[in-house]
């Protein structure tokens, strides 16, 4: 059986029956993508471990299919995984005798420069939003406070917001899809959390449900939820006119942790709030941020020599 019948097969009658819609289409793309145009004709009892590694090899140094350069090592993680699962499913199916793809060496992943916004920019952003009564900006001066995902932060409801108790509940995540926008439950167990909201948030909160006719916190003028997309693009011009260089909106989430940390937030708090799997996940992404803060704290204590 060719391998590209076979990956067919397995998205159809078996990852469509088990994974989440947002997993479904970034498979069906990474084997329509990756996969198929350089292993689909191979017979599924000729896939060698030598074979999948010169794959793999071939994604570090040419997968780029725009410039023909190199994946990322996570991106090569995740093709990797793609793979590994369907030949699994095939030998447990009874198709493949040699099952061999645990034997891959994966790439190791680098962790990615944290960049976040300056404390000048950050209340520049944060001023022109609320001095010019832009309602549908006014998700990124809440994402500032609150340090939501992109998704959660536009699946975010009204039911979620707790007035009377201060807190904020992250229960589902949202993501753009070719047929519009598709909302899903968070991606892990640690991401579904709720998390206090501070007294100086709730009057922005309040004057944003006063002028919001939807159901979502953050919406159009009609009352229509955002597009992922469309919510960066308003991002990316916002900046552009406040003549701020130019950072991706989860850039927003590294400040929050960053100014987390600068204030003093223990990292067993904000790995909470951020909702990752565990504190190991903050300290290993948030260490030059906390090392500047434990430099700070040493520097106080130095100046008892004085």
């Amino acid at each position: 059986m060719k391998y590209k019948d076979w990956l067919n097969e397995w998205l159809t009658n078996y990852v469509v029956t088990t994974a989440k819609p947002k997993t479904i289409q970034r498979y069906t793309d990474i084997v329509q993508r990756h996969v198929i145009p350089k292993l689909g004709d191979c017979e599924l009892s000729e896939l060698t471990l030598i074979i999948l590694q010169r794959f793999v090899t071939y994604l570090m140094q040419n997968g780029n299919l725009k410039n023909k350069t190199g994946l990322a090592a996570s991106t090569v993680n995740v093709i990797i995984t793609v793979v590994q699962s369907s030949l699994k499913t095939a030998a447990n199916v009874g198709l493949l005798t040699n099952y061999c793809a645990d034997g891959i060496k994966r790439p190791k992943a680098e962790l990615k420069n944290v960049t976040c916004f300056t404390l000048p920019e950050q209340k520049k952003i944060a001023e022109f939003i609320l001095t010019n009564n832009k309602y549908k900006l006014y998700g990124i001066v809440i994402d500032f406070f609150t340090g939501l995902r992109i998704g959660e932060l536009l699946a975010l409801n009204w039911a979620d917001v707790d007035f009377k108790n201060l807190t904020l509940s992250v229960t589902k995540t949202c993501y753009d899809t070719k047929n519009g926008r598709a909302t899903n439950a968070p991606k892990t167990v640690s991401s579904k959390r709720t998390i206090p909201i501070s007294k100086q948030l709730i009057p922005i909160l309040k004057s944003l449900r006063r002028n919001n006719c939807s159901q979502y916190v953050v919406a159009d003028k009609q009352g229509k939820p955002v597009s992922v997309r469309s919510y960066q693009r308003s991002f990316e011009l916002l900046l552009k006119r406040l003549n701020i260089p130019h950072k991706g909106f989860h850039s927003i989430r590294h400040t929050f942790a960053t100014r987390a940390l600068e204030t003093g937030m223990d990292v067993k708090t904000l790995s909470e709030i951020l909702g990752h799997k565990n504190a190991t996940v903050t300290l290993n992404r948030y260490v030059h941020s906390l090392m500047e803060h434990k430099a700070e704290m040493m520097n106080r204590i130095g100046k008892l020599l004085n």
